[in-house]
């Protein structure tokens, strides 16, 4: 949605409000930054996160500061951002970056009911690793009971994406240095095995 929050002050041609462009962003980023002010003083945490509809779950100790602050309703500023290529140009000015990035601002929803509980914690951890939440031994009710989930509508929120190669000056067009993008991606790497898990088989969904 449009609002004063959400409207850029330059590039504006970058900015997208759709949900078609929105949520795929959120659906590949793997982590976002919360950001919220206590007394006057910024804090900004980077956490895991999922998507469901229209929300975003997020979840912590019920002893975190962090997450009790935001649970009295604090407003929050939500933003992910995903690299895709260094953007080299003629000159140190007119370097930049290929990304796509999502902002949004809401106030959180503490999530009370146990069904939507557990299935955002599954969320979040088939976002990070898919196929892992049917692997694990259930949570307990004493984990359930020290975890905190909170809800962030979608409804604030806003993409911005930039694509493409440098803008270079006109003057400096043929200058003998060398311009062009330097692509960048998230890779997996091979699974390291602990101690305690020797000798069990690598599970499919890690291969």
């Amino acid at each position: 949605m449009q609002t004063t929050r959400t409207t850029p002050s330059r590039s504006a041609k970058r900015v997208h409000y759709d949900e078609e462009i929105i949520h795929p962003i959120l659906d590949e980023a793997l982590f976002c930054t919360v950001s919220y002010a206590v007394n006057g003083q910024p804090m900004a945490i980077p956490t895991a996160f999922a998507r469901k509809g229209d929300k975003i779950y997020i979840h912590g100790s019920v002893g975190s500061h962090f997450m009790r602050e935001l649970e009295k309703g604090s407003p929050a500023c939500i933003s992910v951002m995903i690299t895709d290529g260094l953007v080299l140009a003629k000159s140190a000015f007119s370097h930049t970056v290929n990304y796509r990035s999502v902002i949004l601002f809401a106030t959180a929803e503490k999530v009370t009911d146990e069904t939507e509980r557990m299935e955002a914690l599954a969320l979040i951890t088939d976002h990070l690793i898919p196929g892992r939440w049917a692997d694990l031994r259930p949570t307990t009710a004493s984990e359930m009971r020290k975890t905190m989930v909170l809800a962030f509508s979608l409804a604030e929120a806003s993409a911005k994406v930039r694509a493409g190669g440098p803008n270079d000056e006109p003057e400096d067009l043929d200058l003998p240095t060398w311009s062009g993008v330097i692509p960048m991606k998230t890779v997996q790497l091979g699974p390291v095995t602990a101690e305690a898990s020797a000798g069990t088989p690598l599970p499919d969904y890690l291969r």
